[in-house]
């Protein structure tokens, strides 16, 4: 992913997210990943969309209390009912500017009806 973008999620980690040494869970950065590739995923579907996979998630560097982490989404396929969404976050120390990588993962989607089914995702 590169050139100028908007984050699909942006946050402040807080003291409830982290371990006893002031790291970020990984399921905490996991979930918030996923939130923000299901925004992704239900406006390309325009409807909703549930996460099936989450494929090559890469740990680079550790989020800590206080840092603010923004999730970049880019969809790199997009088949008969699904969507498959490449998802990085990024931390930014508050009186910082530059931006660090630390994850980085695929998520797979796919549009559901109100039934609960599997429906096209260009309808």
């Amino acid at each position: 992913m590169s050139g100028p973008r908007d984050p699909a999620i942006r946050v402040v980690a807080m003291p409830a997210d982290a371990n006893a040494y002031g790291d970020i869970f990984g399921g905490w950065l996991l979930s918030l990943m996923d939130n923000g590739a299901g925004l992704t995923a239900a406006r390309r579907a325009k409807g909703r969309a549930v996460t099936v996979a989450v494929d090559a998630m890469v740990f680079h560097a550790p989020v800590k209390v206080g840092d603010e982490v923004s999730v970049y989404t880019h969809i790199e396929k997009v088949g008969r009912t699904s969507i498959t969404i490449a998802v990085e976050a990024f931390r930014r120390h508050r009186s910082e500017d530059t931006e660090t990588r630390v994850t980085e993962a695929k998520f797979t989607f796919v549009a559901i009806d109100d039934s609960g089914l599997p429906r096209p995702v260009d309808v």
